[in-house]
Parts: C-alpha cells; sequence; structure tokens
C-alpha cells in the first residue's frame, strides 16, 4: 500500500476528505520526526508501533571497494518496534 492508498483508506474509514486524511498523516510523520530528532523520548501508539532514537558506537568496518579496514564513526540510527496488536494482525490473527 502506497500513500495515496493509506490516505484513501483513511478518508474512508474517518469520513473525512482525502485532503484532511493526507494533513494528518503529514503531522504524524513530522511529529515522530521532530521527537525522535530531540532523541530523549520515544513515541509509542499502543498495541500498534514504538519509535525510538538509538545510538551506535563507532566500529571497525571495510571498505567495500579496497577491502582495507576503516573505523565507521558512531552515530544515531531509529528502532521501530511492532506492538502487540500489530504483531497477532501478521499472524493473521
Amino acid at each position: 500500500m502506497n500513500r495515496t492508498e493509506l490516505t484513501s483508506a483513511l478518508a474512508e474509514r474517518t469520513e473525512v476528505t482525502r485532503k484532511d486524511a493526507d494533513a494528518v498523516l503529514t503531522a504524524l510523520a513530522e511529529v515522530v520526526g521532530e521527537v525522535v530528532a530531540k532523541g530523549d523520548e520515544k513515541v509509542t501508539i499502543p498495541g500498534f508501533l514504538t519509535f525510538e532514537r538509538t545510538h551506535r558506537a563507532a566500529r571497525e568496518g571495510r571498505n567495500p571497494a579496497t577491502g582495507a579496514p576503516m573505523t565507521i564513526g558512531a552515530g544515531y540510527g531509529v528502532k521501530v518496534s511492532a506492538g502487540s496488536k500489530l504483531k497477532e494482525a501478521a499472524k493473521g490473527n
């Protein structure tokens, strides 16, 4: 399902316009992005998803072109965890 299909499905289920559903989806993405960028808290939609910023330590890697060892600097990533209701849906229950 792409964004257009998701927006249409949300609009149909909530009985709002596609434009309004798209605005809500955009706002959700912005809020989650802002909270994750700060890194001091996580966003939880109970039973569905949790988004949180994680720290990755520096590590040794290899240059794929030359095979030479190199250091990959520390950085941040995002951890997205599925909630219980989403896990049950994935099982087909």
